[in-house]
């Protein structure tokens, strides 16, 4: 016997709790996560940083409209989801200038030492600085989304690996774990995991490619000082912000994998500690933890949400790369108003809503993805 709803949403990652947060209360919805716990795989291992000068347009579109949902949410929180935290880029001045965007301006070496004394100074002779950039509370902000879900009346499914799905007349049929369920919209939120699920759905996939990034806490001699921005090397080979008393560090690896709960490689961290220990003065003496996510991208870089072109019903959540936190809300609020419009009608009811931030956003996506299959 299967439970029927309008939508069931596949993964538990943010960017399937934000949109079963935006959808509660106005249809019937259902969350199914493979894992035991909720975000536990890309989700549960992100930088923490929400940066608008980061990404392709489309991203930053959907950047600025995510800050501002969390700011609204952030007035009624007891617990806040956003601190202020800018983000610096350093390097050579082709190299800085060549991925800064309308929202980082260009700052003196000077001012860059100042906001980050730790740095040798002729490790670096250029600096962009995004003052927009914000350190995102993750738990504080994936604990709010589950509880409005569920307020909504969203059931939650974990320990629930989708196993079978099918299209049968309107609507469609899943197995997942030990439950059945019954849907008119299949949303496919599952991270690494989504062509996989494609696939397994009779949909064809789209070739998204998961990539490694690794990621450590580490203890430092000389610790950053308050009000530090997030570093980040313009040539993307690592990034480091302050983590309370000690540094989180990454070497900012791009290197494909297959969807797995993946691990850092012997040697990663190894090797990006012993270059920060040249190239600043932090003095880094141990590793506290170290982890490693999935970015998984589409081959243009840009998050795929929409309707499949050519599978009643399914809908792709996915493809979000490096960029779930800080396009979740923007994502979210798309994504909601494209299902509840209805499929085919949903990009024309969106750009046609007027001079909204969503329709805005739709506006975006749509001129660079006008079809999930072009």
């Amino acid at each position: 016997m299967s439970d029927t709803y309008d939508v069931v949403i596949v993964g538990g990652g943010i960017a399937g709790l934000s949109l079963a947060s935006t959808l509660a209360g106005q249809c019937s919805v259902a969350l199914v996560e493979a894992e035991q716990t909720l975000a536990y795989h890309t989700s549960a291992r992100s930088a923490r940083q929400l940066i608008p000068s980061y990404g392709p347009p489309v991203v930053q579109e959907l950047t600025v409209r995510t800050l501002e949902l969390i700011a609204e949410r952030d007035a009624e929180r007891p617990q806040q989801v956003l601190t202020p935290r800018g983000f610096m880029l350093i390097g050579d001045d082709a190299t800085v200038w060549a991925e800064a965007s309308g929202h980082m301006r260009r700052i003196t070496h000077a001012e860059a030492m100042d906001l980050c004394p730790v740095l040798v100074p002729d490790s670096f002779s250029a600096a962009g600085l995004d003052t927009g950039s914000f350190a995102c509370n993750a738990p504080v902000l994936l604990e709010d989304h589950r509880r409005r879900a569920e307020a909504g009346g969203v059931d939650i499914i974990t320990g629930a690996r989708v196993h079978s799905a099918q299209r049968l007349g309107t609507g469609w049929e899943l197995g997942a774990g030990q439950e059945g369920f019954q849907a008119a919209v299949v949303v496919n939120a599952a991270g690494a995991w989504a062509d996989e699920l494609a696939v397994l759905s009779g949909v064809e996939k789209l070739g998204l490619q998961p990539y490694r990034r690794t990621a450590a806490i580490v203890d430092v001699g000389n610790p950053l000082p308050a009000g530090c921005p997030m570093v980040a090397a313009a040539d993307d080979s690592f990034y480091f912000r302050p983590d309370g008393g000690q540094v989180l560090i990454s070497p900012s690896e791009h290197v494909p994998s297959g969807p797995e709960d993946a691990r850092p490689y012997p040697g990663d961290i190894e090797r990006l500690v012993a270059r920060l220990n040249t190239i600043t003065t932090l003095g880094i003496r141990d590793v506290r933890e170290a982890w490693t996510g999935l970015r998984t991208e589409a081959a243009d870089g840009v998050p795929v949400v929409g309707f499949d072109a050519e599978a009643t019903g399914f809908f792709w959540l996915a493809g979000q790369g490096g960029y779930g936190f800080q396009t979740s809300a923007g994502i979210a609020e798309l994504a909601a108003g494209l299902i509840l419009a209805g499929q085919g009608s949903g990009i024309a009811a969106a750009t046609a809503a007027g001079a909204s931030p969503a329709s805005r956003t739709a506006e975006a996506l749509a001129a660079t993805r006008w079809s999930i299959r072009r």
